[in-house]
């Protein structure tokens, strides 16, 4: 297939799924790399930090946690500003933002200092970098959305592979200071990264009239606030405020976990490589699987959450089997948390449609960044208070089946055909067009953008 980009006399920018779609994935395979395979990987630094500023785990669990809620908080920002200047530069910005953060934090004399450099600088930084890129290669395909949305996100299995033994390795050669600058330096490799961003899609139809409307009404057409009316797109925001209270709870910790039941250094580290194989396993098998059109895409995201929640229950018990039975539980929950990642994204459209899912994704990350800032302080907390790990992996696993739970809350949710997005208003759908017309083998059509329906010319090439 060719890249084809150009536009239609109304200046709708037409493209095909090709060459240029696959750089924009590989962006977003590094940018998902120095973003949630570090975020993942930071559990490395997690002792030093208990050790040196001789703070509690809970105290130290907020370094991560605010790092992730900053990237959530300020999502609907960065949405709002790639819909008004691009989303190319917010990129670069981001990337900038995101090294400055971690070189800064090199340089801490206190966890207040982490919070502010780590947490916040950093945290916006990633804001800026992650959703826009997202949405970037969402744009990009239709046919193939999930494969290439799953292929972009091994970025993150493969760095947590790759990162949890390099940085306990850099922690040992150039101490926590050291390691924090070079991975600082390596985050600003996102700047190119945003550099590769080709803009795709004209003005939204509705800009035409923006230059006449007030600056509120602009706001709320650039932040997508309307959605916020909509009774399915906050349901599934519960939802996955409860999947993030839990799914990074174990990145957070396991390293700790597996110290703490009298591992070495270096085994503690291999599990979560170990757990970043079987994650890249899963997001390329749940991708494939998803583009089957076999099963709904929602239908998916339950049933893995379902899986990952159970595994969460039993890693503590994994520890009787020995390192072996460790072992074989964070495979098990490294597979399942690869699965239902790239859905958590793809679903999106089905909700609210193509047109509005860059605002939604912003939209979405807010709501969510309630769990994030709260998961692994309480999970920390449930640790300085038994003395184990054992009562934060259940938690973790119960917030998973609460959000599964959620989802299938959904309207239409047990339904073989997917339901129309949503207007802004009464609920109606959009058109007629975007309803589906039959079960799962034609799933696909739920998720082509609304502008390829509307100009037939620029669907994908055979």
């Amino acid at each position: 297939m060719m890249m084809a980009e150009a536009q239609d006399q109304g200046g709708r920018h037409q493209h095909h799924e090709g060459q240029w779609g696959w750089v924009v994935v590989g962006a977003l395979f590094m940018v998902s790399s120095l973003v949630f395979g570090l975020i993942r990987s930071l559990g490395v630094f997690f002792v030093e930090f208990v050790l040196y500023f001789n703070e509690s785990a809970q105290a130290v669990s907020w370094i991560t946690s605010i790092g992730l809620a900053m990237q959530q908080l300020f999502s609907p920002l960065a949405t709002a500003l790639c819909n008004m200047y691009g989303t190319r530069p917010i990129v670069i910005v981001g990337g900038f933002l995101s090294g400055l953060g971690l070189i800064l934090a090199s340089q801490a004399t206190s966890l207040t200092h982490l919070y502010v450099t780590m947490g916040l600088i950093s945290g916006i930084g990633w804001a800026f970098v992650f959703t826009p890129t997202v949405a970037s290669v969402m744009q990009y395909f239709t046919r193939r959305r999930s494969l290439a949305m799953a292929l972009g996100f091994t970025g993150v299995g493969l760095s947590s592979f790759a990162f949890s033994p390099l940085f306990q390795l850099l922690l040992e050669v150039y101490a926590w200071r050291g390691a924090l600058l070079i991975l600082g330096g390596l985050s600003l490799n996102i700047m190119a990264c945003g550099a590769l961003i080709r803009p795709i899609t004209a003005t939204k139809a509705m800009d035409k009239t923006l230059k006449k409307s007030s600056l509120l009404s602009r706001l709320s057409v650039y932040f997508e606030l309307p959605l916020l009316l909509q009774k399915p797109f906050l349901t599934y925001g519960a939802a996955i405020t409860f999947f993030n209270a839990g799914y990074f709870i174990p990145y957070v910790h396991l390293v700790a976990h597996s110290r703490h039941a009298g591992f070495s250094e270096y085994q503690a580290a291999f599990v979560i490589s170990a757990t970043g194989v079987a994650d890249i396993v899963g997001r390329v098998l749940s991708g494939w699987v998803s583009d089957l059109g076999r099963l709904r895409l929602v239908h998916m995201l339950s049933l893995w959450t379902l899986l990952l929640g159970l595994f969460l229950l039993a890693l503590p018990l994994g520890t009787l089997g020995g390192y072996v039975g460790l072992l074989t539980t964070s495979l098990a929950q490294g597979l399942c948390s690869g699965a239902m990642t790239p859905l958590v994204f793809a679903v999106v459209p089905e909700i609210v449609g193509m047109e509005r899912m860059l605002g939604a994704l912003g939209l979405l990350q807010l709501i969510e960044s309630i769990g994030g800032l709260l998961g692994a302080p309480l999970s920390g907390w449930l640790k300085d208070t038994t003395g184990t790990y054992s009562a934060s992996f259940a938690v973790a696993g119960g917030f998973l089946l609460l959000g599964s739970a959620v989802t299938a809350t959904l309207p239409g949710f047990c339904s073989c055909t997917s339901p129309a997005p949503l207007n802004d208003a009464e609920g109606a759908p959009h058109n007629e067009e975007s309803k589906q017309e039959s079960c799962p083998e034609k799933y696909s059509l739920a998720l082509t953008p609304l502008s390829e329906k509307n100009h037939p010319r620029s669907s994908p090439l055979h």
